[in-house]
């Protein structure tokens, strides 16, 4: 019956091209081989009476020569001789296996009738059973097998799956030693292939024959699904502006070769890009060269097409500062505190004043602008470099302070008779806050330069500690010794060494200092 029914179906296809998938129903025997004996192909009837299987099978076709399979069987196995030793167990096995097919146009045609083939794979198999060990096992699987076809969607096969037991404890508690255990299933199934014959883009080429897989629907298509091309432009007729007319990407011709088809290229003679329908911009900045003053240069669009290196919105070309960001009244160049008067001629660019000062301003108003007013902050005279002059009671009390503040010889002491004025000036810088004191102590030459200069020092810390005692804070004194280095006579005599040997007391402003109460 089955040779009958191959027979009728010898035009069928083969079905793993177009039924990718096939399930089967198997039934058959396991036969033992181990350390009690070997029944393999023994076919006697202790054998095929006891030793039943059966299962499903489930493959998937990979190539024209390999398929993916998994099997999955339960039945028993066992050894069954007369006056021996014999054992019986169930046993579950399931493994996957690649399938090397002879009916792949190489050896057979795909269409064959008759379909061999040779497996190998691994599998995991479970036995239970009071006369083995159970357990858990990994056989190592070979086999063949050959199946016939009875059409599309059904055949019959015969297969002899071999496994090799890789544990090496033994499965039939009858044997000593290490385990030497295998099994030979054979089976006889009836197998369905699922699936239909692919046409994937549904143009009426089977996928299998379709060398244009995924063609759109409604299009054309020739005798091997391909789209239709009239004119031989390599541009599919649904997919050409001009299907009758030989032309480039877009199937229509183009002139300069820019990729813009004519009819829609506004340089029709001069290659462009398509981005700006087929004109040219030469450096690139999206304007085309017919409307760029600066064709060859990258620029905004915003100063037709011209660089602006400083980002000011001034084209450089028309900017006396091109690397410097700038205002448009000053042709480009910079108004830093935008009191409309150019940084290049503002005697204050960061501070915004009016011309009649320069640009700068005049924060304490008293006539003399912050630029050249060594008191910004505070009201002086333009005598002065805007700085507030001493009084004269101040300036005479700085005055007897240089010879007026006595130490013992050679030493840094301060004498009691110096203790009046140093009171004097620590009442002065009581009533004038804004007031920081300068000491500076300065020597004759008599001695050596270090230790003269050590003296002075000593002189002038000593002078700020006695005022700081009475009251003045410290960040209000500094005192620095100069020793021999700045004498205001001559030292040849004793008269100029004893004006070279003084305490100079000094006011400091914010900016600078003004120089009270010398010689």
């Amino acid at each position: 019956m089955i040779l009958a029914l191959s027979l009728l179906t010898l035009g069928m296809q083969a079905q793993t091209v177009e039924r990718r998938w096939n399930v089967g129903l198997i039934g058959g025997i396991t036969e033992y081989q181990g350390d009690l004996g070997n029944k393999f192909l023994a076919f006697d009837r202790n054998t095929t009476d006891k030793t039943f299987t059966y299962g499903l099978t489930l493959n998937r076709y990979l190539n024209r020569s390999f398929d993916f399979g998994v099997l999955g069987s339960y039945g028993i196995w066992g050894y069954f001789e007369p006056d021996r030793p014999n054992f019986q167990a169930t046993m579950f096995n399931f493994n996957g296996t690649v399938k090397y097919k002879f009916y792949n146009g190489y050896m057979l045609k795909e269409n064959s009738l008759f379909m061999p083939y040779i497996l190998a794979g691994i599998g995991v198999a479970s036995f239970k059973g009071s006369q083995t060990s159970e357990g858990v096992d990994a056989p190592l699987i070979a086999g063949a097998g050959v199946d016939v076809r009875l059409g599309e969607v059904i055949g019959v096969g015969y297969q002899a799956r071999y496994g090799y037991l890789l544990n090496s404890d033994s499965r039939d508690l009858l044997e000593q030693g290490n385990s030497n255990d295998a099994f030979l299933i054979h089976t006889v199934g009836l197998s369905f292939n699922l699936g239909q014959r692919a046409d994937e883009d549904d143009d009426g080429v089977s996928d299998r024959n379709d060398q244009c897989a995924n063609t759109p629907a409604n299009v054309n298509v020739n005798r091997s699904g391909c789209p239709v091309d009239t004119d031989k432009d390599g541009v599919a007729d649904y997919q050409d502006a001009c299907p009758t007319v030989s032309g480039t990407a877009s199937g229509c011709p183009d002139r300069d070769k820019d990729g813009v088809a004519d009819r829609d290229d506004q340089c029709v003679d001069v290659a462009g890009s398509v981005a700006l329908k087929g004109c040219p911009d030469a450096d690139g900045d999206g304007i085309i060269d017919s409307q760029d003053q600066c064709p060859t240069e990258k620029g905004a669009l915003t100063l037709a097409g011209c660089p602006d290196k400083d980002g000011d919105g001034i084209k450089d070309s028309d900017d006396k500062c091109p690397d410097v960001s700038g205002v448009k009244m000053f042709d480009g160049c910079p108004d830093s505190d935008g009191d409309e008067i150019a940084d290049a001629v503002d005697a204050c660019p960061n501070a915004k004043g009016p011309r009649s000062t320069d640009g700068c301003p005049d924060t304490d108003q008293d006539g003399v602008h912050d630029g050249i007013d060594n008191c910004p902050t505070t009201a002086g005279l333009a005598s002065n470099n805007g700085c507030p002059e001493l009084k004269r009671e101040v300036q005479a009390l700085f005055n007897r302070a240089l010879q007026g503040i006595k130490f013992g010889t050679g030493k840094s002491n301060i004498l009691p008779t110096s203790y009046p004025i140093l009171d004097a000036v620590a009442k002065v810088m009581a009533e004038n806050p804004s007031y920081k004191l300068l000491i500076s102590g300065h020597t004759d030459n008599i001695g050596s330069e270090a230790a003269n200069q050590t003296l002075s020092t000593n002189r002038a810390e000593a002078v700020g500690a006695y005022l700081i005692k009475k009251g003045v804070s410290p960040m209000r004194v500094a005192a620095t010794g100069y020793g021999m280095l700045k004498p205001v006579d001559d030292n040849k005599s004793a008269a100029g060494r004893t004006r070279n040997r003084r305490v100079e007391l000094k006011v400091e402003y914010l900016k600078t200092v003004t120089e009270v109460g010398t010689r």
